[in-house]
C-alpha cells in the first residue's frame, strides 16, 4: 500500500447494527460489510465525499499511519 495523502482532521462515527441498512465495502480489507452488521463511517472533515465505511476490527488495527479511504 503507498502511503495515504494527508486527509486532514476525520470524524469517525460508529454505526450500530440496526442502523446499519446496506451493505458496503471496507477499504481496509476489501470485503463486504453486511447489511447489520456494526462498523465505522470515517469521514474527512475538510472532504465529506471521500466518507469511507470501515469494519471496527480494521479500522482499530490499522497502523496508526494508516488513514486512506480509497
Amino acid at each position: 500500500m503507498n502511503p495515504p495523502p494527508d486527509l486532514g482532521p476525520l470524524e469517525v462515527r460508529r454505526v450500530q447494527p440496526y442502523e446499519a441498512r446496506k451493505r458496503y465495502l471496507c477499504p481496509g480489507c476489501n470485503r463486504d460489510i453486511p447489511a447489520g452488521t456494526g462498523h465505522y463511517v470515517v469521514v474527512p472533515t475538510d472532504a465529506p465525499d471521500l466518507r469511507r465505511h470501515w469494519h471496527r476490527g480494521c479500522w482499530d488495527g490499522r497502523p496508526a499511519h494508516i488513514t486512506v479511504l480509497g
